[in-house]
């Protein structure tokens, strides 16, 4: 049975790891856990990540509430069923549009499936994932970390992570994949609970 993410377990991990990283520890004594934020398994999860993809919070956010209004959960049927015109009134690029169309046309036609997906491990999912235009290893993995709360993803391509890890650590300058690939082994075999306290310094930073 695959672990999934809940707040008792998020609390205990991060506590754990508190005991290895002395930075993780001062920030999660005076700022303590985020709200574990999650998302339903499922298509109108995944086209809300890739509609995040490369744009700002707030840009994701209004694209993601006008998908709403149209459909809570969106599903592949329904996005199919949507004009160009109305597509690009939700706030989509025609990239965007295609990507999500083409994921759409795939698991009505049975050549991909999220539920297979879920059953997957992190690694074979990711490639499944990635086998779709539009998902790249960072959607894939964020996917994985809010809809289906596995617990050891470490998307070091996130730039909310890589600007946590510069602020805990107190680094000047950007850290190589190869050094945030070394420090997330740290974390491990709870990477995505250190992931979401990356986003949490990153928020707190803000003053979000």
């Amino acid at each position: 049975m695959k672990i999934k993410i809940t707040k008792e377990i998020f609390k205990q991990a991060v506590e754990t790891l508190s005991k290895r990283d002395p930075d993780l520890n001062m920030f999660y004594r005076t700022s303590g856990l985020p709200l574990l934020r999650t998302r339903p398994p499922g298509y109108g999860t995944l086209l809300k990540v890739i509609c995040a993809q490369q744009v700002s919070t707030a840009a994701a956010r209004a694209i993601t509430g006008r998908l709403d209004s149209i459909s809570k959960p969106m599903t592949p049927e329904i996005f199919m069923g949507l004009s160009d015109k109305k597509v690009r009134e939700i706030g989509l690029s025609r990239q965007k549009e295609n990507y999500g169309r083409g994921i759409a046309e795939a698991i009505i036609n049975g050549t991909f499936s999220l539920r297979k997906i879920a059953n997957m491990g992190d690694e074979q999912a990711i490639a499944e994932m990635m086998t779709l235009k539009g998902i790249g290893r960072w959607t894939a993995e964020v996917y994985l970390i809010f809809a289906l709360r596995r617990p050891d993803l470490w998307p070091i391509d996130d730039l909310g992570i890589v600007k946590g890890v510069m602020g805990m650590k107190g680094l000047t300058s950007r850290p190589s994949r190869q050094k945030l690939v070394q420090i997330g082994e740290l974390y491990k075999p709870w990477r995505s609970a250190a992931a979401r306290m990356m986003w949490h310094y990153t928020n707190v930073s803000r003053g979000n």
